[in-house]
């Protein structure tokens, strides 16, 4: 697996690019129906995407980034270097999306693993992210890799309700 960083071009983001990401986030229908992330899942436009990857890109320390393999697009996550509460000191994944039709061949394991590897080197003790109700799947996967739930809470962006996970970086190396 290939891991870069997507780094906009005099402020843009690169226009194959987003046409790939824009075709892995609509095979994870189910996830963006949940979501509500856009207005119609079962359309979502490379305008659409450009603009969500812009916002995800817009705070300060947050870094989104394309997993490859085999030079295809399997995978995307949007990472964020501290949470903007003061009292938490981890760094959070925001966001870590499969291409749905790639689902359970361990991309998603992998590039979480890299991220934990990446964190740990940089002498983070932990990781957190939050899972949105309702994404069994996802609360499944990400406590199969060592996640434990910490508390239950609504996300900042729009006040969805979730469930807060943390793993501890020093117990898991």
């Amino acid at each position: 697996m290939i891991i870069q960083s997507l780094v906009p071009v005099d402020g843009e983001l690169p226009g194959p690019v987003l046409t790939e990401v824009a075709a892995l986030y609509a095979t994870n229908h189910a996830f963006f129906e949940l979501s509500g992330d856009f207005p119609d899942p079962d359309r979502i436009t490379v305008e659409q995407v450009a603009k969500a990857l812009a916002d995800e890109l817009a705070p300060a320390g947050t870094e989104v980034l394309l997993a490859r393999s085999a030079g295809r697009l399997v995978a995307l996550a949007a990472v964020l270097d501290r949470h903007p509460a003061a009292d938490d000191p981890d760094p959070w994944i925001g966001l870590l999306l499969v291409d749905a039709t790639a689902h359970r061949r361990g991309h998603g394991q992998e590039l979480a693993r890299r991220l934990e590897d990446r964190y740990r080197a940089a002498g983070r003790t932990g990781v957190r992210l939050a899972v949105l109700d309702g994404n069994d799947r996802a609360l499944a996967f990400w406590t199969a890799q060592g996640y434990v739930p910490l508390r239950r809470a609504e996300d900042r962006e729009r006040g969805r309700p979730c469930t807060v996970l943390r793993k501890d970086l020093a117990a898991a190396g």
